[in-house]
């Protein structure tokens, strides 16, 4: 599914008509039309296309990144740095630009290392005429070296295996297509965000019941607790699903 497509799959599983949307995102009903048709050049260039795309997904209460991926991978023409997309999706701050250091500047400097230089020899001049103080009666404390114990933090494999063990576990196993998947827990920490290829699959645990939105349900085969349920849509299909203990 193209990014337009899943927009407007998006709005609708949300019950949200266009004029609706436009209403709670102050962004035009012709533009939007237009960005479910995947038009998105009267957005006013990248960085509006995506602010409109978070503000979008948050009213249609859909994961930012899920949108945002498939601009990247749709819309983005253009070869940029790694540095730029960070700082553009705010995983980290713009770097502060190299300011230019004036011959006046350096000349400060190097006059203010040769005033300290000479400051310095005076004072070892001095001390060396001092009466030494007899320091051999105080010894160096010898450094210990400490030998790390088995108590220590798990190793990232561990970790990784002990967030996979839960009271629920759903598969999912991409088939004839691509999807976006959403998946969080009952407190709402998201287990998962993000596609499946044709071909990969994904394992999802949690001990408390798992909520899941299938961008493609008709791609996606499901296992929910050893129990093979298939496809639960049609291709094209947005469905929500929560599965239990039970289930």
């Amino acid at each position: 599914m193209s990014l337009g497509s899943v927009i407007s799959a998006s709005r609708n599983a949300a019950g949200m008509s266009v004029e609706k949307l436009a209403e709670e995102t102050s962004i035009r009903p012709g533009l939007l039309r237009e960005m479910e048709k995947d038009n998105f050049l009267n957005c006013g260039g990248e960085t509006y296309a995506r602010g409109h795309l978070r503000n979008i997904a948050t009213k249609l209460k859909v994961d930012p990144d899920v949108f945002l991926s498939l601009y990247v991978e749709e819309q983005s023409v253009a070869e940029r740095k790694i540095q730029d997309l960070l700082t553009e999706t705010n995983v980290m701050r713009p770097p502060k630009e190299k300011s230019n250091i004036s011959w006046k500047t350096l000349a400060s400097i190097s006059l203010s290392c040769i005033v300290i230089a000479g400051v310095a020899q005076v004072i070892i001049s001095n001390s060396k005429t001092s009466t030494p103080v007899a320091s051999k009666s105080i010894a160096s404390p010898t450094p210990s070296i400490s030998t790390p114990t088995s108590s220590a933090s798990p190793t990232p494999s561990a970790t990784i295996a002990s967030t996979m063990t839960g009271a629920i576990t759903v598969s999912l196993q991409a088939k004839g297509g691509k999807s976006w998947i959403f998946a969080n827990d009952s407190t709402g920490h998201t287990l998962f965000s993000g596609q499946i290829f044709d071909g990969e699959s994904r394992e999802i645990a949690s001990d408390s019941p798992i909520s899941i939105r299938i961008g493609n349900a008709g791609a996606i085969e499901l296992t929910v607790n050893g129990k093979k349920l298939g496809q639960i849509g049609a291709v094209g299909q947005v469905a929500n699903v929560t599965y239990d203990k039970n289930s």
